[in-house]
C-alpha cells in the first residue's frame, strides 16, 4: 500500500512515532526517579539545580549554547580512590585522575542515554577537556560544574578551591547533566562548609599557591600544576621552535621533561602537584585518621609529597621562585615562561589580578592610575593595599602616580619587563607623581617572557 510521504499519512515510522509521543507525554519525571536513574548510572551522588537559580546566572549563556530549551542541571560526582591519590608516586595519582573522569563522562552519557529513551532533552559536557579550544583563553568553558554542585548541596569549596563533599571529602570529581524538564523539587545547597580549615592543602603546595589568609595565586597554581596543560605546552613548542639544533635543545630542556610532555601528549596530561587534594582530611568518611592522630596524618600523607625530588616550575620573580628553594631543598626550581595571551588591555589588566605575588606586595600601600591613549582611551586604577590588588576601570579620586601610555608599552612593561625609563624615554609613555610607588606595582608582578 502506497503511504502519502508528503504529509506523513500512513507511514510506518510515523505512526509508531505517534504512539512513542503519546506514551513519553505520560513519562513522569521526579527528583526521586532522577536521583536513582543517577545512582544507577554509576554515581556516589547527585543533586538538581533549575537553571534559573540565581547562584548559576552568570552560566545562562553556557547553558542555552548546550540545551537552549533547558530547565534543570543534573550535577553529580564519581569518588576517587584515596590512597591513590595521596601517593608520592604521581603517576600512580594522575591515572586515577583520568579514570575516574573517565567514570564520570561515562556516567553521564549513560544517564543521557536513558533520558533521551523517555523522550526527555540532555546533554554532557565533559567533566574536564576537552574544551572550545579555538576559543582560548577567554572563551574555552562551556560550563563551571563547580558552583553548580555547591548549588545542588553537594559539597563547598575549600581554601584549596576545590569541592569538598560532605561525605566523600576532596576525593570526588564532578559532572553534570543539562535536561530539558522541570523536577517536582530541586536542592539546597550545604548549610555549612565541609572545609576543617586545617591548613594542610596550604603546607602541601609546593608553590605556596594557597595563602593562610585564603588568597590564591593563580599564576603559581597554573605554572606548576598545569604545566603539561595549554600553557606549558605552549612554552614547551616554543623552547622546540627557538632551539637552533638538538644539542640546543637539549640544553634548553632536560630528557626527563621532553619525555614527560611526551607521555601527557600520549596518555593524558599529567598534574605536577594536586597536593592541595591529597591531603585534604575533610569529609565524614575520611577525616577519621586525622581526627585520631594529627601528627601522624602528616607523617604519612604530607611529608612524602614535600620531601619528593622533584622540578617545580614557577615564572621569573615570583613569590614561589623565592621561596621553594628556602623551603623545600629537595625540590629544583626552573624558570619558565606564563603563557596566558591578551590581545587588548581591558583583558590584560583584569589578567594582573591572577598574576599578583602578594609577598612582594607587602607593606606596599599604593595607588597607580593608566590611561592607555590608543584604546578609547581606557582608565584603569591598580590599587596595592595589605598585600592584595584591586583593579578598577576607572580613574581614581586620589593617586600615587599616574601613567599614560600606549597598549604595546603597557603589555611590553608588564609582559616583557620593559623599565619604566625606557617606556618614558624611548616610547613616550609620561609619567607624573611618586615613580618608586609605580615602579613599586610593577614588582608586584612576575616577569612573563624570560631569555
Amino acid at each position: 500500500m502506497a503511504h502519502d510521504l508528503a504529509t506523513g499519512g500512513e507511514h510506518p515510522d510515523v505512526l509508531r512515532w505517534r504512539g512513542e509521543a503519546e506514551r513519553q507525554e505520560r513519562v513522569s519525571l521526579t527528583a526521586e526517579s532522577l536521583r536513582a536513574l543517577m545512582l544507577d548510572c554509576g554515581a556516589d551522588d547527585c543533586g538538581f539545580v533549575a537553571v534559573a537559580d540565581p547562584a548559576i546566572a552568570d552560566q545562562q549563556a553556557w547553558i542555552s549554547a548546550l540545551l537552549p530549551n533547558a530547565q534543570t542541571l543534573v550535577s553529580f560526582v564519581c569518588r576517587m580512590n584515596r590512597d591513590t591519590v595521596r601517593t608520592s608516586v604521581r603517576s600512580v595519582a594522575n591515572e586515577e585522575f583520568h579514570q575516574t573522569y573517565d567514570d564520570v563522562n561515562h556516567v553521564a552519557r549513560r544517564a543521557v542515554r536513558r533520558l533521551e529513551e523517555m523522550g526527555i532533552g540532555a546533554v554532557n559536557p565533559a567533566a574536564a577537556f576537552p574544551m572550545e579550544a579555538q576559543a582560548y583563553p577567554a572563551g574555552m568553558r562551556v560550563i563551571s560544574h563547580k558552583p553548580i554542585a555547591e548549588a545542588a548541596g553537594l559539597g563547598r569549596m575549600g581554601l584549596h578551591r576545590n569541592v569538598i563533599h560532605p561525605r566523600f571529602g576532596s576525593f570526588v570529581l564532578l559532572g553534570t547533566i543539562v535536561i530539558d524538564r522541570a523536577l517536582d523539587e530541586v536542592s539546597a545547597p550545604l548549610d555549612y562548609a565541609p572545609c576543617l580549615d586545617c591548613k594542610l592543602c596550604v603546607a602541601a603546595c609546593p608553590v605556596e599557591a594557597i595563602g593562610m589568609d585564603g588568597t590564591f595565586n593563580f599564576s603559581a597554581c597554573y605554572t606548576h600544576n598545569y604545566r603539561e596543560f595549554m600553557g606549558g605546552f605552549t612554552d614547551w613548542v616554543h623552547e622546540v621552535v627557538e632551539a637552533k639544533d638538538a644539542d640546543d635543545y637539549d640544553a634548553r630542556v632536560p630528557p626527563g621533561e621532553s619525555v614527560s610532555m611526551w607521555q601527557s601528549l600520549s596518555f593524558k596530561p599529567g598534574y605536577k602537584a594536586a597536593y592541595c587534594l591529597s591531603v585534604c582530611p575533610a569529609g565524614s568518611d575520611v577525616l577519621g585518621p586525622y581526627m585520631e592522630d594529627k601528627v601522624e596524618y602528616r607523617k604519612r600523607i604530607l611529608d612524602p609529597l614535600l620531601a619528593k625530588p622533584e622540578t617545580v616550575y614557577v615564572l621569573k620573580n615570583s613569590d614561589a621562585e623565592e621561596s621553594v628553594p628556602k623551603r623545600l631543598k629537595t625540590k629544583e626550581v626552573r624558570i619558565v615562561d606564563y603563557n596566558i595571551p591578551s590581545d587588548n588591555p581591558f583583558s590584560f589588566l583584569f589578567g594582573l589580578t591572577l598574576t599578583f605575588q602578594r609577598r612582594k606586595a607587602r607593606g606596599l600601600d599604593a595607588t597607580l592610575a593608566l590611561t592607555v591613549t590608543d584604546h578609547g582611551p581606557l582608565n584603569a586604577t591598580l590599587r596595592v593595599r595589605n598585600s592584595k590588588l584591586e583593579v578598577d576601570f576607572k580613574a581614581p579620586e586620589k593617586c600615587d602616580a599616574s601613567l599614560a601610555l600606549d597598549w604595546q608599552t603597557l603589555h611590553a612593561i608588564f609582559r616583557d619587563d620593559l623599565p619604566l625609563a625606557r617606556a618614558i624615554a624611548d616610547r613616550g609613555a609620561v609619567l607624573e607623581g611618586d615613580r618608586e610607588k609605580a615602579e613599586a606595582i610593577r614588582k608586584c608582578f612576575p616577569v612573563y617572557r624570560i631569555g
